[in-house]
């Protein structure tokens, strides 16, 4: 680990499928050694993945937790994005999870993009978009994937109104977002 250098996932999450399992074990192991008893939590809902694509040179998935609905983004390479005071590997390796870490911005297809820094010792330097922060309403991952599904198609009559194109939330599709990667429990989605 070095200073300020963006860290990459290790060798053996180059394979999509142990990327996706490495989060949610990243994402169950935080809940349950720091998480379980926050009062903003909401333990009906499961840590789930779904939408686990390439975008350009970026794997992106959808991650639902009992705190967050968000995008995480893993770049193929280090993205040209300094590594703020504080959040290098070495600082980062035995610090509390930070749901948001420092926004940083960042281009993909073309547009400029905005994500929060985040950084586990399992999966190195990642970026999270939330999309949603109070999960308190939802009584479980269908109601929360449901809500998000009429987000979509919302935002999509209006951009259709407005003649707009947005190439990235054409790529993380209503279809994808409902199909899940494998389920023999309902633990990856």
């Amino acid at each position: 680990m070095s200073d300020g250098i963006w860290q990459q996932p290790p060798p053996e999450l180059k394979a999509d499928e142990a990327l996706g399992q490495a989060v949610l074990d990243a994402h169950r192991d935080i809940l349950r050694q720091q998480l379980a008893g926050d009062l903003m939590s909401n333990m009906a809902l499961p840590v789930q993945l779904r939408a686990l694509r390439r975008i350009d040179e970026w794997r992106v998935l959808l991650l639902l937790t009992p705190w967050m609905l968000s995008r995480l983004l893993f770049p193929d390479h280090p993205p040209p994005l300094q590594i703020p005071p504080g959040w290098s590997a070495d600082q980062r390796c035995n610090a509390d999870y930070l749901v948001l870490g420092p926004l940083m911005g960042f281009d993909l297809l073309g547009q400029a993009q905005r994500a929060h820094l985040n950084y586990t010792p399992v999966l190195g330097h990642y970026l999270v978009q939330p999309i949603s922060l109070d999960m308190q309403p939802y009584a479980d991952a269908d109601a929360v994937f449901g809500e998000w599904s009429q987000v979509i198609r919302i935002r999509d009559e209006n951009m259709e109104k407005a003649k707009r194109d947005c190439p990235l939330q054409k790529e993380i599709s209503r279809r994808e977002l409902f199909r899940r990667l494998k389920d023999p429990g309902d633990a990856v989605g």
